[in-house]
């Protein structure tokens, strides 16, 4: 026997021995078919359900769950360290994923899956599953997590065994299965498409979204309005930092949490945040996906902005380069590692002197920043004037600077005229 088939038999498990296993459940058509065949295995599966911010009647979904096949159900509230210790340090990087996708699904992997290891460890598990698809990013981001966290651990991925996947070969064929099975579901064939929701934004792909060519319907967007439905009038508000952290939204104190989800709803209200992009999957193929992502969109901006006040500009300059590999390290899954645990200290160092206030107006899916103000501030107004006449700034003293700069650049005109010179002669 090959070793790959090996593998799918230890997977398919038909024996009739009962093995513990702790799956990550969305209560979703693919989680939610993938439980019942699970227990159909002969897995004692118990259901996993992080609590990231995702829009859920808990209750309903354990009901769910037991009626899918879990024998279990377990409720696990991360949203405090999902956005202290995942949301913010991409935020203090200002990170983007090829210039546009905010990680929203990234980093909301490996806060699930570090909740799950623990779990499972609490309660004797040694199988952990999941519902990523074998083409996907989230296999990546769930499994390297796992095994890093829990080395030797049995992982069950259904969407990468033959068993499963020969007879639920898409959407339609798992739709098709929960009916049978009797398993409610919100996907349809109205709807076709697979969402994932977190307190950082809502995510849209699969189905009809698929053919890059099809602008994505009205009905499918969930947390923002459109632009052209938003009011016409702008919303004025003023947030403040502390050492990097939001600390209050219109002159209330409160949480990194508490205030992104007030911008959540603040934003989604007035357009803000909605992204439509092909992106360049880790697993080596493109992909189209659709995302929402109000409150982060704004608190983007407005730290940018206020940095800009506080930090010096080598140090801004760093900070922009290190955002590109954090962003590609975070995208493909390889957050508990080495160097993301150097850049999370590097981040959290450069923040130590990002304090002040801004306020800013949205409207109509923009974010105009209209006043800043830091109290360490490296702006100083007089220096900076072109009126001033505080004595603060002395003109002449450029003249030598610029002479100075400019010495390399003349050496390299004198070799270019030098070479040209010996080459007509």
């Amino acid at each position: 026997m090959s070793k790959k088939n090996h593998r799918n038999q230890q997977a398919s498990t038909n024996s009739g021995n009962s093995k513990k296993l702790l799956l990550a459940y969305s209560g979703g058509l693919d989680t939610s078919v993938i439980c019942k065949w699970l227990s159909e295995q002969g897995y004692e599966v118990t259901a996993y359900v992080a609590n990231v911010g995702q829009e859920e009647e808990f209750d309903l979904l354990e009901e769910k769950a037991r009626a899918s096949g879990a024998s279990d159900f377990l409720l696990d509230d991360l949203r405090e360290v999902f956005v202290d210790e995942y949301i913010m340090p991409a935020i203090f990087f200002h990170a983007y994923y090829e210039g546009r996708y905010l990680l929203g699904t990234s980093l909301a992997r490996p806060v699930i899956a570090k909740g799950m290891v623990e779990a499972a460890k609490a309660r004797g598990i040694s199988i952990l599953s999941h519902g990523a698809t074998g083409k996907g990013n989230d296999q990546l981001r769930f499994e390297l997590g796992f095994y890093a966290l829990m080395p030797g651990v049995k992982v069950v991925a259904p969407w990468r065994d033959p068993a499963f996947f020969t007879v639920i070969k898409g959407r339609r064929e798992a739709m098709a299965y929960a009916k049978e099975k009797g398993i409610p579901v919100k996907a349809s064939k109205k709807q076709p498409w697979s969402s994932d929701a977190n307190l950082m934004h809502i995510s849209f792909e699969a189905g009809i979204l698929e053919n890059p060519r099809i602008r994505p319907p009205k009905e499918m967007f969930e947390y923002t309005k459109s632009p052209l439905e938003a009011p016409d009038l702008p919303l004025c508000l003023s947030l403040g930092f502390t050492q990097g952290l939001p600390s209050s939204l219109n002159g209330k104190e409160g949480s990194a949490m508490q205030i992104l989800i007030e911008l959540n709803k603040l934003g989604g209200a007035h357009g803000i945040g909605r992204a439509d992009l092909v992106e360049s999957r880790a697993i080596g193929m493109k992909s189209r996906g659709v995302y929402e992502t109000p409150g982060v969109t704004i608190l983007q901006a407005a730290h940018r902005d206020i940095e800009c006040l506080n930090l010096e500009a080598s140090l801004i300059a760093l900070k922009d380069k290190l955002a590109i590999d954090f962003a590609g390290l975070v995208y493909a899954g390889d957050w508990f590692c080495d160097t993301i645990e150097a850049l999370l200290a590097f981040a959290k160092k450069s923040q130590e002197n990002v304090n002040g206030e801004l306020r800013l107006e949205l409207y109509k899916g923009n974010i105009t920043i209209i006043e800043r103000h830091a109290s360490n501030s490296l702006y100083d107004e007089n220096l900076a004037s072109m009126e001033d006449d505080s004595g603060a700034y002395d003109a002449e003293l450029a003249e030598g600077y610029i002479r100075l700069r400019s010495l390399e650049a003349q050496l390299r005109a004198k070799r270019f005229n030098s070479n040209s010179k010996n080459k007509n002669e």
